[in-house]
């Protein structure tokens, strides 16, 4: 399973590469100079529909194999178990080491409990 695993993943790049470099040798609808200054709009909205030619099928072609290696690639992973799916699990709770019920109160150190204060008096308004 893991063989085939990896085959995918070099067609997969291979085809990704072949893909990038069909697209970029195409050329744009619009790259003549007259359409830069507003001379193409003799053209439909879309630009004229013509025949494919082999590099639009070629990237037709690249695209669909994309699309399956990809699949191809996420039904044959390995079944390890990724972040993701530890996501859901919850983990165990740790019991206290110590429980609370046999600390007793007289253990706590009267310096750490903070003295209570009471309140400032509230300044008056000073009547003139």
């Amino acid at each position: 399973m893991t063989v085939a695993y990896y085959f995918v993943i070099v067609f997969h790049v291979i085809a990704c590469l072949f893909l990038i470099g069909v697209v970029l040798l195409q050329q744009g609808k619009n790259q003549d100079l007259a359409s830069a200054f507003g001379g193409g709009g003799t053209q439909t909205a879309f630009g004229p529909r013509g025949s494919a030619n082999v590099l639009s099928k070629a990237t037709t072609i690249l695209a669909a194999l994309f699309m399956i290696t990809c699949l191809a690639l996420s039904m044959l992973r390995p079944k390890s178990s990724s972040v993701l799916d530890k996501a859901g699990q919850t983990a165990p709770v740790a019991a206290p080491s110590v429980p609370a019920a046999s600390v007793p109160a007289a253990s706590v150190p009267a310096a750490s409990v903070p003295p209570a204060s009471a309140p400032a008096p509230a300044a008056s308004p000073s009547a003139p």
